[in-house]
């Protein structure tokens, strides 16, 4: 089954297609934590109204709004709302948006619940919804701390930590310690199905060493071996490494890639979706 993923970019494209469905008479926009704050936070700049969370809500609080200027008739307390949208991203169990419910029971104004995403089956807990997006599906706001993670094969440096730096790169005593100190970028919660990276496997101790202080589980690590790092650079091993093992593994649904050349070259070898971090963007078949 093909996974699907969403980005933030068809996050605010499916957005900007529906902003005429939204009722522009609302008074606050009211974001389900954590999630649904990031899609409450944009619908409430483009109709320029107040924005809380749940809490805030309950507590009569609105978020500051900086220098934005105050439309005719903005409220300035929540307790004046007479009519609030409440936000999600996604429905699925409908858990979170149940549990938000429940704690808005008793706010007197009109509330009208509103999900991005939805599954067939819990369209009707909401009010709208702008798309339903079946299973298996994951959002770039939170794959790497999805359980799909261990579905997927994840590359090391770009994506797990940073990229070393030119200097930092002599395959000698300075790549050393950048193995071993390299700043986190993406820590994913779940364990990870496969780490490849075409670090040479002489530098696996580094390598685990790195992952287990940063708390990183993973089920497998593949590491390129059998050559040099002048042979790795001549020979343009990378992507063509990772597509192999990526390739290999009948089970991986995603290849997370930090560099979108490699990226394009991983989904042409192996005809599998790619998402690179770099440029947010999913290669995959259409």
């Amino acid at each position: 089954m093909a996974l699907t993923f969403v980005t933030f970019n068809m996050l605010n494209k499916i957005l900007v297609a529906n902003l005429h469905r939204i009722p522009h008479d609302i008074d606050v926009v009211v974001g389900v934590p954590r999630s649904g704050l990031l899609l409450a936070n944009m619908i409430a700049c483009y109709f320029n109204k107040p924005l809380t969370d749940v809490d805030g809500a309950l507590a009569g609080r609105l978020f500051e709004m900086g220098s934005t200027k105050p439309r005719d008739g903005m409220i300035k307390n929540f307790s004046t709302a007479k009519k609030i949208l409440v936000v999600d991203d996604t429905v699925y169990t409908g858990l979170s948006l149940n549990r938000a419910k429940a704690r808005l029971a008793h706010v007197a104004a009109e509330k009208i619940y509103l999900a991005a995403f939805v599954v067939p089956e819990s369209a009707a807990m909401v009010d709208m919804f702008f798309a339903t997006v079946p299973q298996p599906r994951v959002f770039e706001w939170n794959f790497m701390h999805h359980p799909i993670i261990g579905r997927c094969c994840v590359d090391f440096d770009g994506v797990l930590c940073q990229d070393p730096a030119p200097e930092q790169d002599d395959d000698g005593e300075n790549y050393r310690r950048f193995l071993l100190t390299a700043a986190p970028k993406f820590i994913p919660s779940f364990t990870v199905g496969c780490i490849v990276t075409a670090r040479l496997k002489k530098y696996s101790e580094e390598t685990v060493r790195w992952l287990n202080e940063h708390n990183v589980k993973f089920n497998a690590l593949a590491m390129l071996d059998g050559v040099t790092a002048h042979q790795r650079q001549v020979l343009a091993l990378n992507a063509k490494f990772k597509a192999q093992v990526y390739g290999s593994i009948e089970s991986a649904m995603l290849f997370v890639e930090s560099n979108p050349d490699q990226a394009q070259e991983i989904f042409r070898l192996t005809g599998k979706p790619v998402w690179c971090v770099a440029n947010s963007a999913m290669y995959a078949e259409v």
